[in-house]
């Protein structure tokens, strides 16, 4: 997902927009929304989409933000698209843990 140039990946903004998990803004009129990317990494956008869903099912923690989020009137799309951000900036979060220091 980040290949062989970490480096380049320097915000958590761009990360997400990498692997698909960053909002797109769409509005017609009056009506202004976000919708999910469609573009990126497709397989590591199904990996978030893999590990959102599997939290929802048995974490109580993000079950709780749900029923929250449904409470405020948010759509499920829209809880999907935030979960999914959270779950990309965790897991690059990971990622550069794992990065070799660089050489000087």
């Amino acid at each position: 997902m980040v290949g062989d140039n970490p480096e380049r990946l320097d915000s958590e903004a761009l990360r997400a927009a990498l692997c698909g998990g960053s909002p797109v803004e769409r509005s017609s009129g009056r009506r202004h929304f976000r919708r999910l990317n469609r573009g990126g990494d497709r397989q590591a956008n199904a990996a978030l989409h893999r590990i959102v869903f599997s939290r929802l099912r048995v974490d109580p923690r993000t079950q709780d933000y749900y029923e929250r989020q449904i409470k405020e009137g948010k759509t499920r799309r829209e809880i999907v698209r935030c979960l999914k951000r959270y779950a990309a900036r965790e897991v690059f979060h990971l990622v550069k843990q794992l990065q070799p220091a660089p050489r000087s």
